[in-house]
């Protein structure tokens, strides 16, 4: 796989590995900013608008001042800009991530958002539904709170990064989060679908749930198709009573889930869902 070479940060390009990061950053010390990951094939990102919709509802709802120039269009150029400069313009993965700049917690500098982008090129096999279904259980040392602010993508990521540490110990592809109230949240890059009884179930934002793009678009897909969904709470019961489970996010697309804990899936469904909503994007 290529090396990036360059990155993007507010307005210049820089060699990768610039410091660019003052110590009493605000996100470094508090987390106090957000992040979008995009997949780019053949220079054109996918599912654009309902990236840029996400990014600018967070840009609102975290008190971030944009300046004139910072809209979608600046967004978009910049980024593509960028992997052509890395020559990753093929099938790339996007990170842009937006936080506050200097300032104590209640002393802050300013309200500008503050940008990053890094492009990183891609498996092709990111494109495929995973032939060897994901081994996943719970985890249960966190909890994702219930908020208005649970459903952005935030900076503040420890029970991710926690459940991710506790994915490797175990020797797991990936662990489900749960929310106070012992309902499922999502898992550490994803968000969680499940089919019982013939219907499609995920849980609803206000279960802590991340506002996933792909997640989104899928269930539009499966909405204009009359297909039974539910945007609902789940109990760990329900999820290990489902026929299936699968997870799903930006890079790719679908994942499905063999096991979790005791409770073996198959992916007739979620294969089923590659193929008709997936493959066309990919």
């Amino acid at each position: 796989m290529g090396e990036s070479n360059f990155l993007f940060y507010n307005g210049k390009v820089y060699k990768t590995g610039k410091l660019l990061i003052s110590p009493d950053n605000r996100s470094f010390r508090y987390g106090d900013g957000f992040f979008e990951t995009m997949k780019m094939i053949n220079g054109k990102i996918q599912l654009l608008d309902y990236h840029m919709e996400r990014l600018f509802t967070s840009l609102d709802k975290l008190q971030f001042q944009k300046p004139v120039y910072f809209t979608p269009e600046y967004i978009k150029e910049q980024i593509s800009m960028l992997a052509k400069k890395n020559y990753q313009q093929k099938l790339t993965r996007i990170r842009l991530t937006i936080f506050r700049g200097d300032g104590g917690l209640y002393d802050v500098d300013n309200h500008f958002p503050h940008h990053l982008i890094q492009t990183w090129e891609l498996n092709p096999a990111n494109n495929s539904l995973n032939e060897n279904g994901l081994q996943m259980d719970i985890f249960k040392d966190a909890r994702k709170v219930c908020d208005q602010y649970s459903s952005i993508k935030s900076n503040n990521y420890l029970s991710y990064a926690m459940a991710a540490l506790w994915v490797r110990q175990h020797k797991l592809n990936d662990a489900v989060l749960l929310n106070p109230y012992d309902r499922i949240a999502d898992a550490t890059i994803a968000n969680v679908f499940i089919v019982k009884d013939g219907v499609v179930k995920t849980p609803a934002l206000t279960e802590g749930a991340v506002n996933g793009v792909m997640r989104r678009y899928l269930l539009h897909s499966l909405r204009n198709e009359n297909m039974p969904v539910q945007e609902t709470q789940l109990s760990v019961e329900d999820v290990l009573q489902a026929s299936e489970v699968f997870l799903t996010n930006a890079i790719y697309g679908i994942r499905w889930v063999k096991q979790l804990g005791h409770s073996g899936y198959t992916n007739q469904l979620s294969s089923v869902f590659h193929k008709k909503f997936i493959r066309s994007l990919f």
